[in-house]
């Protein structure tokens, strides 16, 4: 496998993720990119690696941000929309390989063309995202898990992915989309024997700081900050923080953490 011989720098991206330039990226909906992970987008990037990126779903469940969009909200309209949106967020970061799953390269090979639709959520008494009652017989949720785990493993397939990255195995705030990502991210990353990495926050960072690698963005903050202004049904970005459609405020990190799940001792290597 392709590595760098730098040793490990935050600030490099070359360093970054073992030195892999091909890292595949697994994310639910458009924005989530933009929110966890586009300073090291941005970053790997910059630096010649080639990240690919595969969306789940177009964010079709989503809440509107009051303003000239908002009438989208419920309707067939929103998810074209949030693909501008996306398009437009990865310009921003340099991203030039996207696909969304369910669509080749990201189908398994001899099935038609499908379309994954966001699974909703609604808040649990715990503060935390929970399923939503009424999600469709389309949805990324109702799917058979073996037909979208084959078709994340085609997309890995043709992109040489030399590791993955997605959500923790809560799915970061309780998402349903955000775990079921996580758990087909990771069935790929072991049938592959490829590294797989769980985006962290700073509590983890402080818990597990020998399993956690810290990306410094502050050289691709703008890139991101841009990205998630393309985000304009889904967030605002006001000062230094984004405010999410429910009103939540979140900080604009200028690091961005990984966690690294290591395989099981028996589990087969895929070294290039």
């Amino acid at each position: 496998m392709e590595t760098t011989e730098n040793a490990y720098d935050a600030s490099n991206p070359t360093t970054w993720f073992g030195g892999r330039p091909r890292v595949m990226f697994v994310h639910a909906h458009p924005d989530d990119e933009s929110i966890t992970t586009g300073g090291t987008l941005a970053g790997l990037a910059s630096a010649g690696r080639e990240p690919l990126l595969v969306t789940l779903t177009r964010g079709e469940r989503g809440e509107v941000v009051d303003g000239p969009f908002q009438h989208l909200q419920g309707t067939d309209g929103l998810a074209p929309h949030r693909q501008g949106e996306l398009a437009a967020a990865l310009f921003m970061l340099g991203i030039e390989r996207h696909v969304f799953l369910g669509v080749e390269p990201a189908r398994a090979a001899g099935y038609p063309p499908a379309i994954y639709e966001d699974s909703g959520m609604s808040w649990g008494p715990d503060g935390r995202a929970t399923a939503a009652p009424d999600a469709s017989a389309d949805a990324l949720t109702s799917a058979p898990a073996v037909e979208a785990l084959n078709d994340l493993l085609a997309a890995a397939h043709d992109a040489g992915a030399q590791g993955i990255v997605s959500y923790d195995d809560g799915g970061g705030y309780g998402h349903p989309d955000h775990v079921f990502a996580h758990r087909i991210a990771r069935a790929v990353a072991a049938a592959l024997g490829l590294p797989f990495w769980e985006i962290a926050d700073d509590t983890a960072a402080d818990a597990e700081a020998e399993l956690v690698e810290t990306h410094e963005i502050d050289a691709w903050s703008d890139r991101k900050v841009a990205a998630l202004r393309s985000h304009v049904t889904q967030l605002t970005v006001d000062g230094d923080d984004i405010v999410h459609v429910g009103g939540q405020r979140q900080p604009i990190s200028s690091r961005e953490l990984f966690r690294l799940r290591t395989l099981p001792a028996d589990a087969p290597s895929q070294a290039e």
